[in-house]
């Protein structure tokens, strides 16, 4: 799992049938204090997260293992936001 901060949306209304309904959400990759790494994903988002929150992504099969997700042509999932880091 990546954890990542959601940095803005993507929106396409020409895609494949199958990811019709699915938001589309480009992340940035965070280290463990929460400060910007390099580089972004776009992720289907299957939990609801919006901009500026914390999350936590998978990627490749694990990424089509959701009940929004299983057998679509998706790389990256959003499944689930980080309320709090503990770090020792």
């Amino acid at each position: 799992m990546i954890l990542a901060r959601v940095i803005g949306t993507v929106w396409a209304t020409r895609k494949d049938e199958r990811l019709q309904g699915l938001k589309l959400q480009i992340v940035r990759p965070v280290s463990l204090d929460l400060k910007d790494r390099e580089g972004f994903l776009v992720a289907v988002d299957a939990v609801g997260a919006g901009v500026g929150e914390v999350v936590l992504v998978v990627q490749g099969s694990s990424a089509r293992q959701t009940a929004v997700t299983e057998n679509k042509a998706v790389d990256a999932t959003i499944m689930a936001i980080v309320d709090k880091l503990d770090v020792a």
